[in-house]
C-alpha cells in the first residue's frame, strides 16, 4: 500500500537551519510545544511559553522531564495470568521551573491578552537557544518589547537557563518579573490510543521540602513508589536595582522583582535552574550537587552558557551534519531530526533514549528496540561514545532480563523487556509486546555493529559478552527441530498487525545472526581475553558443546520462503491469510489499530510496518537483489505504514533495488514527519526512531552504505532534486567524508589511519598520502521494450571456468608452460583455438598444425570428462530465476556461447527447454569480440539486434554485444566491464524491471 505521500504541510517557514514561528497560533500550540522542545540527554523541557497558558487546557501540555526519572504503578488486569508484566514504569512530568510572569505598570503580559504587534519564535539548531521576540501592546496602549531566551545546557547536564529582557517602547514604566517553580503539574491522562499511555491513577510526586530566600527557590519532591528524590533549585536576578520579594503559596514558589525602566531602556531577568535526582547521586548529596551546578553556571551567566552551547553544537555538526544542496525543506527536516536525537540520547551509561525522547509523555517515556535498530546506527557512525553509553545501559539491566526470562519459563538465559525505563517489562498487552522476543537479537546486533565499527573489545569485557551469551540461550531454548530445520514458535515480529506466529522471518534472521555472533564473540575472547572468557564460562556454565549447538541452530534455522511467489513469507501462515480490503477501508480509519479489534487485524495479510524488508536491510548480505525486489513489491502493497518506523526502511530497500523515485518519496515522508505532523500525534512527542531512520535513509539508502564483516561498502545514487549531498562517518577511529554529486562520488580520509573501503564491490584505498579518491556514479540503464535476451553461458549461467582451468592447466603442464591465474583470466570469453595459441605464445612454443589440432581436441576431451559430472546444482545463483522471469515476461531467450559443448552443458543443467535458440559455435568464422555470434543469435530468434539485451561476463563478450548493436549487461566488476551499459555482480541481482520498459 502506498504511503501517505501528501503530508499535512507545516505552516512554519522553510529554513535549513532553523525552526521559525512567525505568528502566535493558539490552535497549533500543543504541536509547537513539542517542536520547540529543548534537552541535553538528562533534562528535557517542552517548548511552552514562559508565562502561564490561558487558553484551552487541552491546547497545552506543560512538561519538564529527567531521563530515567520515573515512578511505578501496578498494572491492573481484570483477567490475570501467570507471567504477565506486573509493574508499569512511567516517566514523570516534573514541577515547572521555567515560569516567568511579566507585568508592566500593573498590566499582565500574556499572548492571549492585549495586542501582538509583532512576533517571532525561533530555534537555531547551531545555537541551541530558543528565542522569542514579541512586541506587545497592553489594553491601555502601552507598547513593550519582550525577548525571551532559553537553553538546556549541553555542557552542564543539570542546568536550564533563561534570559527575559523587557523594553518599554513609548513611556517609562514599572516592570515586574515573577520567576516561579510550580509543583502543581498534570501528567498525561489515560487515553484510548495505546501509543500515548495509560496515565497514573494518583499523584506520583509529593513535596517533601521547600525553601525561598532572596533570589533563591528550592523544591524537593519524592516519588510515591519508586523512592526517588528530585531537587529543583533556581537562582534569579535582574540587572540593575530592583526590589525582591519571595513567597510560597498553593504549591508555587515565587521570586518577584520590581524595577523601573525608562522608555527604550532594557531590563533583564536571568534565571538559572538546577535539576538533580537521586538517580544521579544519593539524596543526601543533592543540595551540594545543585549548588555546584548553579555556581558553575552563574560564573559565565546566560551569555557564557550560550557560548558553550554554540561550541558543543559546532562539534556535533562537524561530525553529524548531512549537507544537502538543492532541497531546503529536506535540509530543515534532517537538521531538526538530528538535533532532537542529540538532545534526547542518554549520555551517562544509566539511561537510554525514549521513543519520544524528552519532548513528551507518549509511550510513557519507555524505550524500545527503536534504540538499537533505528537510533544507535546514527551515533555509532558519528559519536560512537554515545552508542557505547546506551549499550552499557542495556548491560546494566542484565540481571533483570534474567529474572524476566524465568517469568517466561526459561530456566537459563536472559530476556530483555519490550518496553521499559529501568529494565522491568512494562508491556501490558503481551501479543504485540512481550512476545516480540526479537528484542534480544536487536540488542546483540547493536553490540555486533559497535564492535565491528570500533574494534572496541572492552565493551565485551565489561559485560556485553555476558549479555550476548545469556540472550542467545533464549533462542536455543525456543528452537526445536522439525525435520531438518529448527523452528521458533509463538513470537511476534516487528509488524504489530501480525501477532503470535511460528517462524517470523525477521525474528529468525536476527536469531540466526545472534547465535552466530555469540560464537564469534567466544572465539574473539579466546584469542584476546582468554582469562576473561574462562572466568565467564565458569560463571555461566558455558561449554564448547553449547557453542556448537548454537552454530547448528544458526545454520539450520528455518527462514520461510514461498517458492511459487518467489518471496519470503513473513511467517509460516501469513501468506495463507486473506488480504486486507484496502480499497474498502475509509481513509479516516487509519491507523487501523484505533478502529479495528486486534483479532480482526491479525486474521489478515496487512502490515503496520516493515518486517521482512527490515531483515533484508539489516542482513542484506544474505539475500539477492532479485528476491529483495520481489519481497518489496509484495509487502509494500499490503503495508499501511501506520507505524512511524516503516517508511524509512522502505526508502532504504527501494534505493537498493533501483526504485529511486519511490525511495525519495518514502524518505520525504520520514524526514519531515514531525515538522509536518504527518502521523497526527507529534503533540505527544517526537518520533525518535523515524529521526534516526532519516539519517539511515541517506547514508544506507542513497549512499548505499553496508557494513559487511567490518568492511564499508558503498553504492551511491543521487536523487533528481538534489545537486549534491555530503556527510561524515567514523570507522575504527578514522573520520571519512563521502560526497556525491552528478560528477561522481568522492571519498576523503579526514583523520586517522589508512582504510580500504569498497565502491560497487571494488576496493578504494585511502591514506594520508592519498586521502581522496573520486569515482563515477554507476551508469543509468536506458530501459527499452526488449523482445529477447541473449545470454553467454560460462560465468553467466554456470561456471565452467574451473573445468576449463583444470583442462588448460593439464595441457600447459604437458608442455612445461606455467599456467597462472592471470593467464586463466585472460582466456575468459575466448574460443578454444585462440586460447591454446595464447598459452603457446606465453611459453614461446610453436607447434605444427596437426599437433596444434590434436592438443586442442585433447583439451576438449578432458573438459568433456569434467562437465559430464555437472548437475542443476551447478547453475550460478539467480540463473534459474532469471531465465524463468525472462520467459514469463514473454521474451525470447537465446544462448551465444563460443563453447561447442554448450548444448551438452544445458542438458546436464536441465535447462535446454528454456532457450529458444543456441548458436552453433562450430559454424562461427570469427570469435568474440567479433559481433558475429550475437548477430546470429538475433537472426535465429527473428528479432532485430537493437531489440535484444545481451548478457556477458567478459570484456570480449561485452564488445561483441555492443558491436552487434545490442544493449549490454555485464556480469562482474564495473571497472573491468567498462563498455557495458550496466553491470551487476551476478544474475542473483538481475531484476528484469530494471531493463525492460
Amino acid at each position: 500500500m502506498t504511503a501517505n505521500l501528501a503530508p499535512t504541510l507545516s505552516s512554519l517557514p522553510t529554513d535549513p537551519w532553523r525552526l521559525v514561528e512567525t505568528r502566535w497560533d493558539a490552535d497549533a500550540n500543543l504541536l509547537r510545544e513539542t517542536l520547540f522542545a529543548l534537552g541535553n540527554g538528562h533534562i528535557g523541557t517542552r517548548g511552552s511559553h514562559d508565562e502561564v497558558w490561558l487558553g484551552e487546557a487541552e491546547a497545552s501540555m506543560e512538561g519538564t522531564y529527567v531521563n530515567g526519572f520515573y515512578d511505578t504503578e501496578a498494572i491492573r488486569y481484570p483477567e490475570n495470568a501467570y507471567g504477565f508484566a506486573r509493574t508499569n514504569e512511567f516517566m514523570l512530568n516534573l514541577p515547572n521551573a521555567k515560569g516567568v510572569e511579566i507585568t508592566v505598570d500593573g498590566e499582565r503580559f500574556n499572548l492571549a491578552n492585549g495586542t501582538i504587534l509583532s512576533y517571532e519564535r525561533s530555534l537555531d539548531f547551531r545555537e541551541g537557544v530558543l528565542v522569542r521576540t514579541v512586541e506587545w501592546q497592553s489594553s491601555s496602549g502601552r507598547r513593550v518589547s519582550i525577548v525571551s531566551r532559553r537553553l538546556v545546557s549541553l555542557s552542564r547536564s543539570a542546568i536550564l537557563a533563561q534570559s527575559v529582557a523587557v523594553t518599554p517602547l513609548d513611556t517609562d514604566a514599572t516592570v515586574e518579573f515573577v520567576a516561579t517553580i510550580n509543583s502543581m503539574v498534570r501528567g498525561v491522562e489515560e487515553s484510548f490510543d495505546p501509543r500515548l499511555g495509560s496515565g497514573a491513577s494518583s499523584r506520583a510526586l509529593s513535596t517533601v521540602e521547600t525553601a525561598v530566600s532572596p533570589g533563591r527557590s528550592v523544591l524537593v519532591s519524592r516519588t510515591s513508589n519508586s523512592d526517588l528524590t528530585l531537587r529543583i533549585e533556581t537562582l534569579a536576578g535582574v540587572n540593575g536595582e530592583s526590589d525582591n520579594a519571595w513567597l510560597e503559596e498553593g504549591g508555587v514558589l515565587a521570586q518577584t522583582f520590581r524595577t523601573s525602566a525608562k522608555a527604550g531602556e532594557t531590563v533583564t531577568l536571568e534565571k538559572l535552574t538546577a535539576i538533580v535526582t537521586s538517580r544521579d547521586a544519593p539524596a543526601s548529596e543533592l543540595a551540594i550537587r545543585s549548588a555546584e551546578a548553579l555556581d558553575g553556571a552563574r560564573a559565565g551567566g546566560f551569555e557564557g552558557l550560550a557560548a558553550e552551547q554554540r561550541a558543543r553544537l559546532a562539534a556535533f555538526w562537524e561530525k553529524a551534519d548531512i549537507d544537502i544542496e538543492g532541497d531546503d525543506a529536506l535540509a530543515q527536516g534532517l537538521h531538526f531530526n538530528l538535533y532532537h536525537l542529540f538532545q534526547s540520547i542518554g549520555r551517562d551509561g544509566r539511561t537510554n533514549i525514549a521513543a519520544k525522547g524528552l519532548t513528551g509523555e507518549g509511550y510513557e517515556g519507555h524505550s524500545f528496540w527503536d534504540t538499537e535498530i533505528y537510533i544507535l546506527p546514527v551515533f555509532l557512525r558519528t559519536m560512537p561514545e554515545l552508542a557505547r553509553s546506551v549499550l552499557r545501559h542495556r548491560v546494566s539491566y542484565l540481571d533483570k532480563a534474567r529474572a524476566r526470562a524465568r517469568d517466561m519459563g526459561h530456566s537459563r538465559g536472559a530476556l530483555y523487556p519490550w518496553r521499559t525505563i529501568t529494565g522491568e517489562e512494562c508491556s501490558a498487552y503481551f501479543p504485540a509486546g512481550s512476545a516480540q522476543y526479537h528484542i534480544n537479537a536487536d540488542i546483540a546486533f547493536a553490540i555486533k555493529q559497535y564492535v565491528e565499527a570500533t574494534g572496541d573489545v572492552s565493551l565485551l569485557v565489561e559485560g556485553a559478552a555476558e549479555l550476548v551469551f545469556e540472550t542467545a540461550r533464549i533462542w536455543a531454548d525456543l528452537a526445536h527441530l522439525v525435520g531438518g530445520s529448527y523452528h521458533i514458535d509463538e513470537v511476534t515480529g516487528p509488524d504489530e498487525y501480525t501477532a503470535l506466529v511460528n517462524n517470523n522471518f525477521y525474528t529468525n534472521v536476527m536469531a540466526k545472526t545472534h547465535l552466530a555472533f555469540a560464537v564469534e564473540v567466544a572465539e574473539l575472547m579466546e584469542r584476546e581475553e582468554p582469562a576473561m572468557l574462562k572466568e565467564l564460562s565458569a560463571k555461566l556454565d558455558l561449554a564448547s558443546s553449547e557453542l556448537g549447538h548454537w552454530t547448528d541452530i544458526s545454520d539450520r534455522l528455518r527462514l520461510p520462503y514461498d517458492e511459487g511467489r518467489g518471496i519470503h513469507a513473513q511467517d509460516d501462515t501469513f501468506l495463507a491469510r486473506k488480504v486486507w480490503d484496502f480499497a474498502g477501508t475509509p481513509a479516516e480509519n487509519h491507523p487501523l489499530l484505533l478502529y479495528y479489534h486486534p483479532l480482526v487485524i491479525y486474521r489478515h495479510q496487512v502490515c503496520k510496518q516493515a518486517d521482512v524488508l527490515l531483515a533484508l536491510f539489516l542482513r542484506g548480505d544474505m539475500f539477492s537483489k532479485a528476491v529483495k525486489r520481489r519481497d518489496f513489491d509484495y509487502y509494500e502493497a499490503i503495508t499501511t505504514h501506520d507505524s512511524s518506523l516503516s517508511t524509512c526502511i522502505h526508502s532504504i530497500i527501494a534505493a537498493e533495488i533501483g526504485l529511486h523515485e519511490r525511495a525519495y518519496e518514502f524518505f520525504m515522508h520520514t524526514a519531515r514527519m514531525d515538522i509536518d505532523n504527518t502521523h497526527g500525534n507529534t503533540f505527544h512527542g517526537v518520533h525518535t526512531a523515524a529521526m534516526g531512520g532519516t539519517w539511515m535513509s541517506v547514508v544506507h539508502g542513497f549512499a548505499g552504505l553496508r557494513a559487511i564483516k567490518g568492511e564499508l561498502h558503498f553504492k551511491p545514487s543521487l536523487p533528481k532534486s538534489w545537486n549534491s549531498y555530503r556527510f561524515r562517518l567514523v570507522d575504527h577511529g578514522r573520520t571519512l567524508e563521502v560526497a556525491v554529486s552528478a560528477a561522481g562520488a568522492e571519498f576523503r580520509l579526514i583523520e586517522g589511519e589508512a582504510i580500504r573501503l569498497f565502491y560497487c564491490g571494488e576496493p578504494v584505498d585511502l591514506s594520508a598520502e592519498e586521502p581522496v579518491r573520486r569515482v563515477a556514479l554507476p551508469k543509468t540503464f536506458d530501459k527499452k521494450p526488449f523482445k529477447a535476451v541473449v545470454f553467454d553461458l560460462d560465468g553467466v549461467i554456470t561456471d565452467t571456468a574451473r573445468f576449463h582451468h583444470l583442462a588448460w592447466k593439464r595441457l600447459a603442464d604437458t608442455l612445461g608452460i606455467g599456467f597462472d591465474d592471470e593467464l586463466a583470466e585472460s582466456l575468459k570469453g575466448i574460443d578454444r583455438r585462440m586460447s591454446l595459441q595464447m598459452i603457446l605464445d606465453k611459453g614461446g612454443v610453436t607447434l605444427e598444425p596437426a599437433e596444434f589440432d590434436r592438443l586442442a581436441d585433447m583439451k576438449n576431451v578432458w573438459y568433456k570428462e569434467l562437465i559430464g559430472t555437472m548437475t542443476r546444482d551447478d547453475l550460478l545463483p539467480g540463473a534459474l530465476n532469471t531465465l524463468e522471469a525472462v520467459r514469463a515476461a514473454g521474451l525470447k531467450v537465446g544462448l551465444a556461447s563460443v563453447s561447442q559443448n554448450a548444448p551438452a552443458i544445458l542438458e546436464r543443467l536441465g535447462i535446454s527447454h528454456m532457450f529458444d535458440t543456441v548458436v552453433d559455435a562450430r559454424l562461427l568464422t570469427r570469435g568474440k569480440p567479433d559481433p558475429e555470434i550475437f548477430l546470429k543469435a538475433a537472426a535465429q530468434l527473428g528479432v532485430d539486434p537493437v531489440d535484444c539485451l545481451g548478457v556477458e561476463d567478459a570484456v570480449a563478450g561485452v564488445a561483441s554485444i555492443k558491436g552487434a548493436g545490442m544493449a549490454a549487461l555485464g556480469i562482474g566488476k564495473p571497472s573491468v566491464l567498462t563498455e557495458a551499459d550496466s553491470v551487476i555482480p551476478s544474475l542473483d541481482d538481475f531484476v528484469l524491471a530494471d531493463y525492460l520498459v
